[in-house]
């Protein structure tokens, strides 16, 4: 029932910042918590971070002291800012949101965008 799509990706040199956007939309919704995740080729998807309803943030430790998430339950959107970027963040990212229906939480994925960094 929800539709998620990030978007924001693109090519970025060492050490430059790169925002990505995230947008859940579909019928009017419970979102719990929404997070962001990464996967490169042959390797697991990971996290990157999340947040809650509450405004409560968790961060992996690839990307720690690098990312800040953030969200706006007033457009159901959740943001990514990168900062101090290498090539080692080249990766798929993948939006996460998780939907509260009474008492089931219900999670779903966007398609992912393209991060590549290089000199």
């Amino acid at each position: 029932q929800v539709q998620v799509a990030e978007s924001g990706g693109g090519l970025v040199q060492p050490g430059g910042s790169l925002r990505l956007s995230c947008a859940a939309s579909g019928s009017r919704v419970n979102i719990g918590i929404m997070g962001w995740y990464r996967q490169a080729p042959g390797k697991q998807r990971e996290l990157v971070a999340t947040i809650s309803d509450r405004g409560r943030t968790d961060y992996g430790d690839s990307m720690k002291g690098r990312s800040a998430i953030s969200r706006d339950d007033a457009t159901n959107m959740v943001y990514l800012q990168m900062n101090s970027l290498k090539p080692a963040d080249t990766a798929v990212y993948f939006c996460n949101v998780n939907e509260w229906m009474g008492a089931s939480l219900r999670t779903y994925w966007g398609q992912g965008t393209q991060v590549t960094v290089s000199s």
